[in-house]
């Protein structure tokens, strides 16, 4: 379900230096700067939508400009960028992620950098005596236990599952050999030794002498849906059947078992769970019914390029679903839903594409999609800024109830661990997948706020590790990878630091809590301040969070060529452009499980709850005479 870490070349010595972003035209920076003093003055999220549409546009072009740092090219070099190395690569991607763009092949593919949203002055790890100060153990006790289950109600726990897939897809961090960090532990903690070890995090060097470390990723930074394809040519090529360009799906709906056993469950792997799973098993469905109607279209294509162009359909698919029903569901704001639409669209919106076409290459007024590639003059990477934004475990419940698809009734109750890699067959075995999916669209997710980190994940046992406090390691990996704290980070993004906790927070408990285990709001960690702060209405994070989201949201779709120059009907042909633009995720779903249907009647995003079903003789009542 989860893709195999890859080999990393052996990096080399010459590397070309890092580039800096292009900057604004005059008239740009003036419209950029009416838009920032209206956010300053108003906020975005007061302001009507369409103004507010405008400015979020504004600051998209600042943040482009400004907040996009090229840490070094890929440390195991250049590959060719000419003849037939290309011409191979031209209408597929590659399992590693080489060859998205063509002048630079290494670009966004795995052993790349992490590139950085804030100057990489501000980007060297804490010293070793401020790095475990405070105690990020203590952090996690005090500030993060989840002292009562809050649930985020606007959400379905498929959302939660949701991200997990993504991150999966767009990055992983390895583990170093080097001594690990060493966390002790105060005398009243419960844990079962006097200090936690943590693996560090691998670096290289950066290719300017004196820069701060780098770091790289074992996945490829591209929306390429390699969560479910793999990032290594035997796991990919284990998958296939070799027929049809089809996936290898077992009687569960899983990849076969001597398939998962390629699978390194040291790594990524070893976070799999029943929500990972299920998501994994209706794209790989998905996956075979776009090569059903590609066969059946395109009858002469082989295995290979059936395989390829579903591939990039179903890749398309799943960033439009995240684009245009996760992040709207996730920031529920008429002004976010607007824009996020609009990123897909453009503002001219749906209707106007599918009647008229692209009547324009601005990516303002047609979406992205189609538009001119544009990586703002930094090569295309995921951020570490990124990375860290997205720590999102308090998303996960403690326990999961399984209900009866027929009439609501509860079937199962489990406890969050016995939904776990170990589990999976064991949790698909008893119960359909139907029925598990309307299960996760019945329950909530928990709030992204302090006090609402699950115990069982700060008690974590995986394969291949030592027993492990993850939000005790949330805390230490921002420290060490460079991420400034709070109130850096809000002045590198152009906006205001708290002056204090009481302005940091709107609650007063919490920031009597926030004082006594930081004493200066400078020290306040990044993941704390960001689940800490006020959000704008409807929103599952912060404000702070999403100026990140605001830049990078739109650089996955505008930096990569199968998403813009090569987002056309001679690469995806004319069925693979259809399916595309005429499914979301209420499609998908009720292709693969019909039965879904009433659950999801009149429910506007597959993301948000969906309506309990009425036992057989409510049925009956209400059925029409």
């Amino acid at each position: 379900m989860v893709r195999a870490k890859s080999m990393i070349p052996p990096p080399v010595t010459a590397t070309p230096p890092p580039r800096s972003a292009r900057r604004l035209s005059p008239v740009a920076r003036l419209l950029v700067a009416v838009a920032e003093a209206l956010d300053r003055g108003v906020g975005w999220f007061r302001l009507p939508t369409p103004v507010g549409l405008a400015v979020l546009v504004g600051l998209r072009s600042r943040l482009r400009s400004e907040n996009l740092f090229d840490t070094g090219a890929h440390p195991a070099g250049p590959l060719p960028t000419d003849g037939s190395a290309v011409d191979e690569h031209l209408r597929a991607r590659t399992v590693n992620g080489t060859y998205n763009s063509l002048d630079e092949p290494r670009v966004g593919s795995v052993g790349c950098r992490f590139g950085r949203n804030v100057p990489l002055k501000y980007t060297y790890p804490e010293d070793s005596d401020r790095v475990l100060e405070p105690n990020p153990r203590l952090i996690s006790q005090d500030l993060l236990t989840r002292d009562r289950f809050q649930p985020a109600t606007t959400l379905n726990l498929l959302a939660a599952a949701w991200i997990q897939f993504e991150v999966h897809d767009w990055l992983s961090h390895g583990e170093a050999d080097t001594e690990p960090w060493t966390v002790l532990l105060p005398d009243r903690d419960p844990w079962p030794a006097p200090s936690m070890t943590i693996p560090r995090t691998p670096t290289v060097p950066s290719p300017e002498s004196g820069g701060p470390p780098t770091y790289t990723t074992d996945d490829t930074h591209w929306w390429d849906a390699s969560q479910i394809y793999g990032s290594t040519a035997k796991f990919a090529a284990a998958l296939r059947t070799g027929e049809k360009g089809r996936l290898e799906v077992d009687e569960l709906g899983l990849p076969p078992l001597d398939v998962e056993g390629l699978l390194d469950l040291s790594s990524a792997a070893a976070n799999a769970w029943v929500g990972l799973a299920l998501l994994h098993s209706l794209f790989m469905r998905e996956h075979n019914a776009i090569c059903e109607r590609l066969t059946r279209r395109y009858p002469d294509m082989s295995d290979q390029q059936l395989y390829d162009t579903a591939r990039l359909v179903n890749s398309a698919l799943i960033a439009k679903i995240h684009t245009i029903d996760w992040t709207p569901a996730i920031i529920a704001h008429p002004t976010t839903i607007a824009a996020m639409r609009a990123n897909w669209f453009g503002v001219l919106g749906e209707r106007i594409a599918r009647r008229f076409g692209r009547l324009s290459s601005n990516e303002v007024l047609c979406g992205i999609p189609g538009s001119a590639i544009a990586d703002h003059g930094i090569p295309y990477s995921l951020t570490e800024e990124f990375v860290a934004v997205y720590r999102m475990h308090p998303l996960i419940p403690d326990t999961f109830v399984v209900r009866s698809l027929i009439d609501d009734s509860v079937l199962a109750e489990h406890p969050f661990p016995d939904l776990e890699v170990a589990h999976i067959r064991e949790r698909l075995a008893e119960t359909s997948m139907d029925a598990l999916f309307y299960s996760f669209g019945r329950a909530h997710p928990g709030a992204l706020t302090l006090h609402n980190y699950p115990g069982h994940l700060q008690k974590l046992a995986r394969p291949g590790h030592p027993l492990m406090d993850l939000a005790t390691v949330d805390i230490l990996r921002v420290r060490e990878r460079g991420v400034p704290r709070y109130n850096e980070f809000r002045r590198q993004l152009r906006l205001p630091p708290a002056a204090s906790f009481e302005e940091l927070t709107d609650n007063p408990g919490w920031a009597r809590e926030l004082e006594r285990v930081y004493g200066d709001v400078e020290r306040v960690d990044l993941m704390v301040g960001l689940y800490a702060e006020p959000k704008p209405p409807g929103f599952g994070f912060s404000d702070t969070a999403f100026r990140v989201f605001v830049l990078m949201a739109s650089r996955r779709l505008s930096g990569d060529r199968f998403f813009t120059t090569d987002f056309r009907p001679e690469i995806y042909t004319e069925a693979g452009m259809a399916w595309v633009r005429d499914n979301t995720m209420r499609s998908v779903l009720l292709r693969h499980f019909p039965t879904l249907a009433p659950a999801l009647d009149g429910v506007t995003n597959p993301f948000a709850p969906w309506h309990s079903v009425d036992p057989p003789q409510e049925q009956e009542r209400k059925r029409p005479r």
